[in-house]
């Protein structure tokens, strides 16, 4: 996955529908959430193990494949609006983590 390249897609997908002034960091951020909690509603009554079989059978992994489709899109163009650095952001969090979270000694 190419992340400028996705960014650039989403830049021109926006500009061809006049949609910029609507991509604030503050409404991406919203926007995010609400695709967010779209992927959530999929999981929302379901049993552990409903939850783990949703996306084993084709129509569901296709719905929860579009809602996490629809949270890295927003949160793509939103690292876009913002200037972060995405790739930088997870190798610096995940270095973090593991300071935080060291393995278990066995």
């Amino acid at each position: 996955m190419d992340i400028d390249d996705l960014q650039a897609q989403l830049r021109s997908f926006a500009a061809d529908r006049d949609w910029q002034p609507f991509h604030t960091p503050k409404n991406l951020a919203m926007a995010l959430m609400v695709e967010a909690a779209e992927l959530l509603e999929l999981f929302q009554w379901l049993t552990p193990q409903e939850s783990r079989s949703l996306a084993q059978q084709a129509e569901g992994r296709e719905r929860v494949g579009e809602e996490m489709a629809d949270v890295l899109l927003y949160l793509l163009q939103l690292a876009d609006h913002t200037g972060v650095d995405l790739e930088a952001a997870v190798a610096h969090k995940l270095q973090m983590n593991a300071i935080k979270h060291p393995p278990l000694v066995r």
